[in-house]
């Protein structure tokens, strides 16, 4: 399951106001316009604020995202029509052969096993064109931040309209080596409701990081700071070099039914255009980040305009 603030209605209509961050998404633009990228693929694109910026700007954006009440929210943003939202996660990608393909907020830091990391950067590698990037950040391990996510430390409130005030707090409940669990806290002030959000995040030092992605077939181009918070933020620029382990190239915006000739069929795909009615999610198809078997026949079991949904077929 994805955490709860990411998949509870209540929370994530708290998102944006409480972890919006313009600094560190404009940076990202940035970075696609110095790359010259044109197409792009948001990786775990939460409620849809840098696809829609992206969209805006003329580009072409897939927004994958395995919760799904933060794809309902992403939807009902200005230039959400624009984008091809798709519910899932990373495996049911197949080649969309992007320009570049980024993971903003530190998602990389969801992938908690070295095994689930590195089947998400194969599958991102296959996703991207030869020369293609992929961007990502995540948090400095060597500063340990997560020595002042307390109480103390991070006990917060701010009025949200048409919420009201709502206090919130994180706080640690358990470090396993690089491994960090804890849990958030929001108080609503309207009607005395406490709900909390347990996350646990894996702290890679940058030698991992890198070891990784070259690992996966990626050329590490750069690591740059955080412009919003240098030290506390490492980005990793990778690059997929040019090679010749493609017989074929998908069409850039394909995400066909990955059971046909020469896919796999993936459990949970639900792919969104413009403002097509959404359908139910097939049980435990969401999950932030966890990558799912990909080995049974699948049938394309709904179809809307624009709106594709492939489930794994009953046995």
């Amino acid at each position: 399951m994805a955490d709860a603030r990411y998949e509870v209605p209540r929370l994530v209509e708290l998102y944006d106001s409480l972890y919006a961050n313009d600094s560190a998404l404009a940076a990202y633009v940035a970075m696609v316009a110095e790359f010259g990228s044109r197409e792009v693929l948001d990786i775990g694109c939460g409620t849809g604020t840098f696809a829609c910026l992206l969209a805006e700007r003329g580009y072409s954006v897939t927004g994958l995202e395995p919760a799904l009440a933060s794809l309902e929210i992403a939807r009902r943003k200005p230039y959400a029509d624009r984008v091809q939202w798709v519910h899932g996660t990373v495996d049911v990608l197949g080649d969309l052969q992007a320009d570049l393909a980024t993971l903003t907020g530190n998602t990389v830091q969801y992938f908690l096993t070295d095994t689930e990391w590195s089947a998400a950067l194969a599958v991102i590698r296959r996703s991207l064109r030869p020369n293609g990037r992929l961007v990502f950040e995540t948090r400095n391990p060597d500063r340990h931040p997560w020595q002042t996510w307390d109480r103390a430390h991070t006990y917060a409130t701010k009025a949200i309209p048409g919420i009201g005030t709502v206090a919130t707090w994180h706080e640690i409940t358990h470090v396993s080596g690089d491994l960090i669990t804890y849990r958030s806290s929001y108080e609503f002030e309207s009607d005395g409701a406490v709900l909390t959000s347990d996350s646990t995040l894996r702290f890679r030092d940058r030698r991992t990081v890198e070891e990784s992605l070259k690992d996966a077939g990626f050329t590490v181009a750069e690591v740059r700071e955080a412009p919003d918070r240098p030290g506390r933020e490492l980005v990793f620029i990778a690059i997929r070099p040019a090679d010749h382990d493609r017989a074929r190239l998908r069409p850039s915006r394909g995400l066909a039914c990955p059971g046909g000739a020469g896919g796999t069929a993936v459990a949970g795909c639900h792919i969104y255009t413009g403002q097509a009615p959404l359908a139910q999610p097939s049980p435990g198809s969401s999950g932030r980040s966890r990558p799912r078997e990909a080995n049974a026949a699948c049938s394309t079991s709904r179809v809307f305009p624009g709106l594709v949904t492939v489930t794994r077929a009953r046995r």
